[in-house]
């Protein structure tokens, strides 16, 4: 605990942060799984890459809004002398929320948030498995094989053939 924190009103004002931090960085969350399922509907019913931009524009504008949630948080906890991770946040939470409304809160933001990284590995590899495919396809139809540059022992950049696509299926 700081003095910062001894101060009259101050573990409330710190509360209330913490509460505002949660809403924003909940609703955040849920707009991102949104876009991560809007983002999975246009990559599997192979919708114009422009709807997929769009999503992903969106998708980026939601992951500012989150990191700019996540630095006003660890800023709150470096200024009250807490370290600023997960073991600090709890910390704090013990301190200044001794009803224990809080921590539901905070357990709530962190199943969204996993969530969304699967949500979102899924889509990476379903966009990795759409590029192999393409390359295949591409392979077939000029009849080169992709080289994949790679560096010798000296330094130097070689080019080595990736091997050959005998059939192609997604």
């Amino acid at each position: 605990m700081t003095a910062a924190l001894d101060a009259p009103g101050a573990r409330e004002a710190c509360r209330q942060t913490l509460g505002r931090l949660l809403d924003e960085e909940s609703a955040a969350l849920t707009a991102l799984e949104r876009l991560l399922l809007a983002e999975r509907e246009v990559l599997t019913k192979n919708e114009p890459a422009e709807a997929l931009e769009s999503v992903c524009a969106r998708r980026q504008d939601s992951m500012g809004a989150l990191l700019r949630i996540q630095d006003e948080r660890r800023g709150l906890l470096r200024m009250f002398g807490y370290t600023p991770d997960t073991e600090g946040l709890e910390r704090l939470l013990r301190f200044v929320d001794p009803q224990r409304t809080l921590p539901a809160r905070w357990g709530d933001c962190a199943e969204r948030a996993r969530h969304c990284r699967e949500l979102n590995d899924f889509n990476g590899a379903l966009v990795a498995s759409r590029m192999r495919r393409v390359e295949g396809m591409l392979e077939i139809l000029t009849g080169r094989r992709r080289e994949t540059p790679v560096y010798g022992r000296q330094g130097q950049q070689a080019w080595v053939s990736a091997g050959r696509l005998l059939a192609t299926e997604a």
